[in-house]
């Protein structure tokens, strides 16, 4: 099957868990033979994104869309220059990753004095954080100001008896009240996923 032919949507596919567990199973073809973390959270980001565009039952391409799904990566796990001169990572803040969508902010910060936002809350929290109305939000970051609502998914590694906070899964609808518990119960699903099948 040619890569792209994952994001199709069999007309089978009716409820938001039946979407989740379909996008989670392509997600597994897509991630299947690659380490790479940069890679694999391409791909996730961009089979999510496009999923959710061919899904209107839910969410489509109008005044319901996911217009902005990607991830976030703590600055520690980014490589380092190999031939330009090397420049130090920031400490505590959370770099841009792979994602679909506008351009959105390069970094958040995520130490104990500055952490502001979903994505920072999710990460220092190591807990999935559902925004119903991101205006309501104290704190809320506007990449985008037609975004209206949020849900943000921490990638934890779990290793050796000790958890990571590696960065989080962030996903933007135009709509109020965009995503409910079985988009939570599918994302966790998801980053769990992108972790366990990336090195790092």
């Amino acid at each position: 099957m040619p890569h792209a032919d994952t994001a199709l949507l069999p007309d089978s596919i009716k409820t938001k868990t039946q979407f989740w567990d379909y996008v989670h199973f392509q997600l597994q073809y897509l991630l299947e033979g690659q380490r790479f973390w940069v890679s694999n959270l391409s791909n996730a980001a961009a089979l999510i994104f496009n999923s959710l565009l061919a899904f209107e039952k839910h969410f489509g391409s109008s005044e319901r869309a996911v217009n902005w799904a990607g991830f976030y990566i703590s600055a520690e796990f980014f490589p380092t220059p190999r031939v330009s001169k090397e420049s130090p990572l920031p400490k505590e803040q959370l770099l841009l990753g792979p994602f679909c969508g506008k351009p959105a902010c390069q970094f958040v910060q995520v130490g104990p004095d500055n952490a502001r936002g979903v994505c920072a809350a999710a990460f220092v929290k190591r807990e999935t954080v559902l925004v119903p109305d991101v205006e309501a939000y104290p704190g809320h970051i506007a990449c985008d100001g037609e975004t209206k609502s949020e849900i943000v998914c921490p990638l934890l590694l779990e290793q050796d008896g000790k958890v990571t906070a590696l960065g989080v899964l962030d996903l933007d609808c135009l709509a109020l009240n965009g995503f409910e518990e079985e988009d939570r119960e599918g994302l966790e699903k998801i980053a769990k996923l992108v972790v366990s099948s990336s090195d790092w």
